[in-house]
């Protein structure tokens, strides 16, 4: 995730995600390359092969939105990963500071009884988790990285019946979330870059916020759950987010939730 030019590396790992065949391109057995060459891609986007090249150098850094759209068009992409795009070559020229978490949202935590939920930044560290969300998962405990358990911790895999989904999520809004410019943000990719699963993922330039979905655990104390997760971004301090899981009522989910503390 090197800051210098994510937006380059971007477009050569998108565009090899594109098959010549469905953008309507003559394919060969010859072809050297996996996805579309740069001379296709620039002609599907309606923009000259040299100033592609510049922007997959990184010697241009700041393509018109025009460009923009006709290059996600081009690559084929969706609404969350055109928004990173977008992002990429409009950045936030001021870095936010990031905030402690505030006591009232240590006490809203506090007031959900039974509901797990935790605060954490866009780099993925836990900054303040309540009780339950504490005996759902060690992950959730303040100061672990919640990518870093994920990929890094074996226990953790054990955890998520559907583990490949959720990495793929993860990994998904890590790359979405997280300020490629920040150091702490470049030394998490690099240890995490170690597990060849990771680098799978993060090789694929896939770019979702995390949304409210589906969440199965299997607790080793309480059994399997399923749960709703929520993302919630906190007023005045939109480094932090809280993730709150809930179970629908009456379920046998809401019941084990209930014996976890």
């Amino acid at each position: 995730m090197a800051a210098e030019n994510v937006l380059g590396e971007f477009l050569k790992a998108r565009r090899a995600r594109v098959p010549a065949a469905r953008a309507d391109l003559p394919t060969s057995t010859r072809r050297r390359v996996a996805g579309l060459r740069r001379d296709e891609l620039a002609r599907l986007a309606g923009i000259s092969e040299p100033y592609l090249t510049r922007l997959e150098q990184g010697v241009d850094q700041n393509p018109s939105p025009q460009v923009l759209r006709s290059l996600a068009r081009a690559l084929e992409l969706d609404a969350d990963t055109s928004t990173y795009l977008y992002s990429l070559a409009n950045p936030d020229p001021e870095r936010r500071p990031e905030t402690a978490v505030s006591e009232d949202v240590h006490q809203l935590l506090d007031m959900w009884s039974h509901t797990p939920a935790y605060v954490r930044n866009r780099r993925f560290d836990v900054l303040a988790a309540n009780k339950w969300a504490r005996a759902l998962a060690p992950m959730y405990e303040p100061g672990h990285n919640l990518a870093r358990d994920m990929f890094l911790d074996p226990t953790t895999r054990d955890l998520f019946p559907d583990w490949p989904l959720i990495a793929a999520q993860t990994a998904a809004a890590l790359r979405a979330e997280a300020d490629p410019r920040d150091a702490r943000t470049a030394q998490l990719i690099a240890d995490l870059e170690t597990d060849a699963d990771f680098r799978a993922l993060w090789a694929q330039h896939d770019a979702r916020p995390s949304r409210d979905e589906l969440k199965r655990f299997a607790h080793p104390v309480v059994g399997d759950l399923a749960v709703r997760r929520q993302a919630l971004t906190v007023g005045g301090s939109e480094d932090q987010v809280i993730i709150v899981y809930q179970a629908a009522p009456g379920s046998s989910s809401e019941a084990a939730l209930a014996r976890l503390v």
